[in-house]
């Protein structure tokens, strides 16, 4: 690990996020800090345009504000000040791990991190966190491919955490005592989270076992038939596994195409 980060010249943070990366010998990124944008996604994507990817140091766009944030499949939404929002891209180690489980890698490194706030928290497969069936976090994974090689992995990630929260989500704010539930200390656990991701894609078995014991719920209903299918847990993959007296299935993504666990973009 690098005890700083490496910042670009319109990072516009401020010294508190840089002091507390540097405390907690976080990994050195190169950092985009925007006040408001339409969407860090976007932006992401110009700068990669700008300054071609050589996968010497993972990148991240943190927005204050976004006006029409992109959620899964193109959905846009709209990000107020007092959350984490961030788009980053990282190199990937292409002779180990799993990277179609990267949605979940993400998801349960971040809940790692809140469980150490005592937080109960439960991950509604494949790419949400909840509280108590609420959701306090949502994760866009994207892998990118140039010429059949994985040429890096992409993460949108969205945390309520002093932002006000729409209906059927819940924010940080709600959660933690006073001075808990502070913007900057968790821009860093997110950075700190997304450093993990390697490590934890080479120890499939570990992902696989921290998702189960902490999956959102023990059935769940296809959203198409109407059937109610028992949760049975991950395959190695990161599909979900289900059964319904002596039928099996497997989804790698929900049936009605919402929720798409593996985005293929070709640079």
């Amino acid at each position: 690990m690098v005890a700083a980060a490496v910042l670009n010249h319109q990072l516009r943070a401020g010294g508190g996020l840089l002091h507390r990366l540097r405390r907690h010998q976080a990994a050195a990124w190169r950092l985009q800090c925007k006040p408001v944008c339409a969407s860090t996604e976007l932006e992401l994507n110009h700068w990669l345009q700008a300054v071609p990817w050589r996968g010497e140091w993972p990148r991240a766009v943190l927005a204050d504000h976004q006006t029409r944030g992109q959620g899964q499949r193109g959905r846009r939404w709209e990000a107020a000040r007092g959350g984490v929002w961030i788009s980053a891209a990282l190199p990937w180690d292409a002779s180990g791990g799993h990277a179609d489980m990267l949605g979940l890698i993400v998801a349960l490194a971040l809940a790692e991190r809140l469980e150490q706030e005592g937080l109960p928290v439960r991950i509604k497969w494949p790419n949400d966190l909840l509280i108590d069936s609420r959701k306090l976090a949502g994760l866009l994974p994207r892998l990118v491919f140039r010429g059949g090689r994985l040429r890096m992995v992409r993460i949108g990630i969205g945390l309520n955490v002093a932002n006000p929260s729409p209906m059927g989500a819940v924010a940080l704010r709600e959660l933690l005592p006073h001075g808990r539930a502070r913007r900057d200390f968790w821009t860093v656990e997110v950075l700190r989270a997304l450093g993990r991701v390697q490590t934890l894609a080479n120890r499939p078995e570990v992902v696989r076992l921290g998702i189960e014991n902490r999956l959102w719920a023990h059935q769940v209903q296809d959203p198409q038939s109407g059937e109610t299918w028992d949760i049975q847990g991950l395959a190695s993959n990161g599909a979900l596994q289900l059964c319904q007296g002596t039928r099996t299935a497997s989804w790698t993504r929900w049936p009605d195409g919402t929720l798409d666990n593996l985005y293929n973009l070709a640079r």
